[in-house]
Formats: C-alpha cells, structure tokens, sequence
C-alpha cells in the first residue's frame, strides 16, 4: 500500500475558537454577517450533498462534466507530478484528476475536517498503488505551508468556492496561492458564471427548500456549539441577486422583533422584524475579471475550459 501521511497544522481547538470569534465579530456589527464556513457540520454536509443533486442547482454537474471531458487536457497542460487540493472534502472531484494523471507522485489533499482527509485519503492509497498521499488538516485561508513533493504542482480549487470570498478576500487569497508555487506550478480554478437572474436564484432557492434548511443549520450550530437559543422557525430564508457586485447573497430574516442569547459569549443578541443576517455571498464570474484578478496575483491565465451551457468555467493559471 501506498504512503498514507496525515499532518496536523490547526491547534485542536481552532475551529471552535474561529466559530466564537466569527460569531462575536459577525453578530455584533451592523449588517450582521456570518462566513459560510459553519453551514458544514456533519448535518450540514448532509444537505449540501443534496443540494448538488437537485434539478435547480447546476454548478456540481456543470463541473463534473468539465472534469470528466478535459481532465487530460489539464493534466497535460499542467504536467504535475504534485496535485494539491484546497477545501478537498471527500476528495470525489479530483478522481476524475487523478484518473488522467498515471504519472503523478503526491497527492495533498487540504482540509479542516480529519475524518474527511483520513477517509479518503486511506481509500485513495488503497485504490491507487504508487501514489503518496499527503493530507494536510489545516485552514487554507490562513496560509499553509506544503510538504516536500515534487514539482511541478497542480494547486486546483474546485467548487466555485472562491465565489464565497469577497474581492478583497480574493486578491488576498489568491496572492497567497501564488506563493506556494514555483516557476512552472499553476492553479487550477473552479468558477460559477454570470447568467440568467432567475437561474441563479432558483439555484440557491430550490422548491423543495433544501436550501433552506442548509442555510438555517448555521443556526443550529451555534445553538450546539455555542449554547445559543435561536429558533429556526423565526427566520425565513433568503437568496437574492445583486447584479451590481454580480453575486448571490443568502441571508436569513428574522420574522419577528426578538433577542437571542449566546451563552458561551456572554452575548444577547437584537433582532428588529424583517432585520436579515448574512451568511453567503456567492460570487459569479466573467472569463476578463478571472483573468484580471488571477492576473493581479502575478497568474498567468493559459487555459480555459466551460461546460457546454456555458454556465461554470475551469481555468488553468501558471505562476509568473
């Protein structure tokens, strides 16, 4: 069997320290926000998975077929002999990656989450003799430090999830992948598009209310995590189109004039009737303002690829 290595760099309590801190700092301003990182407990994940087979939600299939017909061309594009994944999860896209790359060496998945990096990672080592498998627990926004793999790297942040960053969040990111690659590494990037308003919306609104109850599960982490006594039946969920910033922003309106108490930060917290907590900006893409940021971030941008509705893009960047 192939290397298995699993290295922690997040203390044993960041994550909970991130959510008090994120809580604080996001129910305390005016307009309360919250980041999208806490939809994804395990329950959360749950939904998630749902979401992305529902009829409305296209993002996960357009990609899949991206990956599925080009992922040859990435990897010959790309020549890695090092894949790195950013927010790897499950690992399931990149299999499609990893299928067309027989000569690769290491694979480094990058994830918060321990059992997700140890499930797939001992399956992965399993599934393909040769391959090394470098998981790294740790939070990607916050800067990490790759191991000791050969080059050239692959860098692929898959999902559209750079969408849930606002511009400022992007340059620094995206600045901050630029330096873990040498001359030759590139990035390879997942993102959704700008198309119909109606599209969007429902994709983030579905019938079914899937969405929904993904959104206000963020609540019932902080009523776990945290002590908190929110109600989920005294918020509606909501999605919204803001064709100025080009981004879909969920929220969460409070029904009722009501205060909520967080215990485990001494904290009560005023709701007014109709007040809305934000919780996800999800940003849409045109191929001139990738280009423009990747470039930005001293990117090249060489490689472009789109599902056949025109409505996701992969695009491949190479350090300059």
């Amino acid at each position: 069997m192939s290397p298995f290595h699993l290295t922690r760099t997040l203390p044993e309590d960041a994550t909970g320290a991130a959510l008090r801190a994120d809580v604080l700092n996001g129910l305390t301003r005016t307009p309360k926000t919250l980041p999208p990182k806490w939809f994804y407990d395990a329950h959360g994940s749950e939904l998630f998975d749902r979401i992305t087979e529902l009829p409305e939600y296209y993002p996960t299939r357009a990609e899949r077929e991206i990956l599925l017909g080009r992922a040859a061309e990435i990897a010959a594009a790309s020549g890695a002999r090092t894949l790195v994944e950013l927010g790897s999860g499950s690992s399931d896209k990149t299999r499609h990656l990893l299928d067309a790359m027989p000569e690769l060496h290491a694979y480094v998945p990058v994830d918060v989450s321990e059992s997700a990096l140890r499930q797939a990672g001992e399956a992965l080592v399993a599934e393909r003799p040769g391959l090394e498998v470098h998981a790294l627990i740790a939070d990607f926004t916050a800067g990490i430090r790759l191991p000791e793999t050969p080059g050239p790297r692959l860098v692929a942040f898959l999902g559209g999830t750079i969408g849930n960053l606002v511009p400022e969040e992007r340059a620094v990111f995206l600045a901050s992948v630029r330096a873990l690659l040498a001359p030759g590494d590139a990035l390879l990037l997942g993102t959704d598009l700008v198309k119909d308003e109606a599209v969007l919306v429902a994709a983030y609104d579905d019938a079914a209310g899937v969405t929904a109850a993904f959104n206000k599960n963020v609540l019932s982490v902080m009523n776990r995590e945290l002590g908190a006594d929110f109600d989920p039946g005294a918020f509606e969920h909501v999605a919204l189109w803001d064709a100025e910033r080009e981004w879909i922003e969920m929220r969460l309106r409070s029904r009722t004039a009501q205060t909520v108490k967080v215990p485990a930060l001494d904290l009560a917290v005023d709701f007014a009737a109709d007040e809305e907590l934000r919780t996800e900006v999800s940003a849409k893409f045109r191929r001139e303002g990738v280009t423009a940021e990747l470039a930005a971030a001293g990117l090249d941008l060489t490689h472009w690829w789109t599902d056949g509705e025109g409505r996701f893009a992969l695009s491949l960047s190479v350090a300059g």
